[in-house]
């Protein structure tokens, strides 16, 4: 079966299979072809909660887009932030700050350029606005 993947090679792998999900829209999210990059536990955890809770991840997305659509944000950083934000928000560790930095090798790795500039940045809002409503007064 292989060595066991680390986080880093397990959310590259939920990536690459999300990533061509996005091509066949009828693909399930976790294909079990040789084909595909291997997923461990950690891999489908993020896939699952990046598709289990899609529409709210898109809508937090959406709203902090400034002057853009959902459909102008590059493929690449459209996956790593919905896997990143599946991460932060729906994950069983929920650290921010790591899914914040490993989002954004990701896409220096497989985006354009400065990529990794807007997708660190809107992932950044959204760490800053969970924080400040956590030490909202109630």
């Amino acid at each position: 079966m292989g060595n066991k993947l680390t986080r880093r090679e397990s959310r590259e792998a939920a990536f690459l299979t999300a990533f061509a999900a996005t091509f066949e829209p009828e693909m399930p999210s976790l294909p079990a072809d040789a084909d595909q990059p291997e997923t461990d536990a950690f891999a489908r955890q993020l896939l699952g909660a990046m598709q289990d809770h899609s529409e709210e991840i898109d809508q937090l997305i959406t709203a902090h887009l400034k002057g853009w659509t959902l459909s102008r944000v590059p493929r690449v950083s459209l996956v790593v932030l919905r896997l990143a934000l599946a991460e932060m928000l729906y994950g069983e560790e929920q650290k921010t700050g790591v899914a914040i930095n490993e989002a954004v090798e990701l896409v220096k790795k497989y985006g354009a350029d400065n990529d990794h500039q807007f997708v660190n940045g809107l992932l950044g809002a959204v760490a800053r606005e969970r924080e400040e409503s956590a030490q909202a007064p109630c």
